[in-house]
């Protein structure tokens, strides 16, 4: 009897009988793949032995009020293990990403671009946390115990209780998840993950999902927080199935040019804390430095008298980040003008140029137009748009702005300013930078408790920010 084949989109997960051009679930075209159907063993989905129950889901179902399983939310108890206990990494700039530290129980999704630092990160929280009461498992389907042994002795790693282990295949890590009992799983990478039931290679979408979905019963049933490292496609998104992202509790993003030494992580998903937050390290010779002052780290070595050059400030969750924009005109020699952005949208910085020429009667057509968040990081809020526009207007006019003036505020199509969110708090860091005034939207100045020593000028027009500063 031949085998039954499916049909699988690699990029999504869905599955039918017969090959299509284009997925009717992602609408991706040519994603369509075929692979042979075994059936489950009988034992258990999977072919993996399952972890026994939680001694809390066996209360709910025994309640009284219980009902085909459902039970109040009120009538649900709440063992110590499962609260939203904390563990801090002992990395400071992590634990202010993560919310305070790793939640019991919790499954993360740590992704980045090869070389960006990923198995640094894991050896050094190795470093930190593994204790008696804390014992890890690292499982490596990527390097060999010799290649682990060497990394960590250069990062200086070498803590009593922290397990490695050399492997692929599910079953192995069970076992040893069973007879270790860690308090924190790391699997590097999930990419290269396999159960060895199903015929797919590892990496595929089912081989990912049925992983993924392996260790979530792991994290959720014996309270073990659990760290998956992904590897990334060439368009900076994590492989495999898209809904990998939805069965993990936290994403996070390992961000960094490999020319430069800094490094960022952001969370994109945080089922615990704010994803607004980011993390800034220094990669050196032995291992990642947290950024205490990554203000003053981002600002260093700014121009001091060079035109197209303005400071704003943007708000990364909680923690107020100087950034220097950049701007740069210059005659073009084609009919039609270059623009470039690096760093922020690319359409929002034409549609400043398209304000700023159609507002405030600056010639822009015959410029070439670069704009550069220096310092490799992305802006994404507005607040930065005066910025944009004065370092570009700096540069038009050849005119340097005054390095002690920070620019903040929204630019709307008709060249108003609008007001930007928590504008203190952007002030007390500028000041505390060495700053002695601000220039913000007037909305913004109404009411507003400055600094001590820093002077506040409003605008509400481009022409009116302009004017104060050139």
């Amino acid at each position: 009897m031949p085998a039954k084949t499916l049909f699988e989109c690699n990029s999504c997960g869905y599955e039918t009988a017969k090959w299509l051009g284009r997925c009717p679930s992602c609408n991706q075209f040519n994603t369509m793949e075929e692979r042979a159907v075994r059936p489950a063993p009988a034992k258990t989905a999977g072919g993996l032995a399952a972890f026994s129950a939680s001694s809390t889901v066996k209360k709910v179902r025994s309640s009284k009020n219980a009902l085909s399983g459902a039970s109040l939310l009120r009538d649900i108890p709440l063992n110590a293990s499962a609260r939203d206990a904390r563990q801090p990494t002992g990395i400071q700039e992590l634990d202010r990403v993560l919310g305070g530290g790793l939640v019991n129980g919790s499954l993360l999704l740590l992704g980045g671009d090869p070389g960006i630092g990923k198995s640094t990160l894991l050896l050094q929280m190795c470093r930190q946390m593994a204790s008696e009461a804390f014992p890890i498992l690292y499982v490596s389907g990527e390097e060999s115990p010799s290649q682990i042994k060497l990394r960590a002795k250069r990062l200086k790693v070498d803590p009593a209780h922290l397990y490695f282990l050399a492997e692929t295949d599910l079953h192995a890590i069970q076992e040893a998840v069973e007879k270790i009992k860690p308090a924190l799983l790391l699997i590097d990478s999930i990419q290269t993950m396999r159960l060895s039931e199903l015929s797919s290679l590892p990496g595929s979408v089912t081989q990912v999902r049925e992983c993924t979905a392996f260790f979530t019963q792991i994290a959720k049933v014996r309270q073990t927080a659990v760290l998956l490292v992904g590897h990334v496609t060439k368009e900076g998104a994590i492989a495999g199935p898209r809904v990998l992202e939805h069965m993990v509790d936290c994403v996070l993003y390992f961000e960094g040019e490999g020319r430069d030494s800094y490094r960022v992580i952001r969370a994109v998903k945080n089922r615990f804390g704010s994803t607004h937050e980011i993390g800034v390290f220094e990669m050196g010779e032995h291992g990642l430095t947290a950024i205490a002052d990554p203000s003053a780290y981002m600002l260093a070595g700014r121009p001091i008298g060079v035109s197209g050059s303005a400071v704003t400030c943007s708000l990364e969750g909680s923690r107020p980040l100087l950034l220097e924009v950049q701007g740069l005109v210059s005659h073009t020699h084609f009919g039609t003008p270059r623009r470039t952005a690096n760093g922020m949208d690319y359409n929002r910085m034409v549609m400043l140029m398209a304000v700023l020429e159609k507002r405030a009667n600056y010639k822009l057509a015959t410029y070439d137009s670069y704009v550069n968040i220096a310092g490799g990081l992305r802006i994404d809020e507005p607040a930065a748009d005066a910025a944009v526009i004065a370092a570009v207007a700096s540069c038009y006019k050849n005119k340097a702005l005054d390095p002690a003036y920070l620019v903040l505020g929204e630019v709307g199509l008709a060249g108003e300013l609008r007001a930007v969110n928590q504008p203190e708090r952007r002030m007390i860091e500028a000041a505390r930078q060495g700053f002695a005034a601000c220039v913000l939207p007037s909305a913004n100045k109404k009411g507003i408790k400055a600094p001590e020593g820093m002077r506040v000028f409003g605008a509400s027009h481009i022409g009116e920010l302009l004017g104060l500063l050139l």
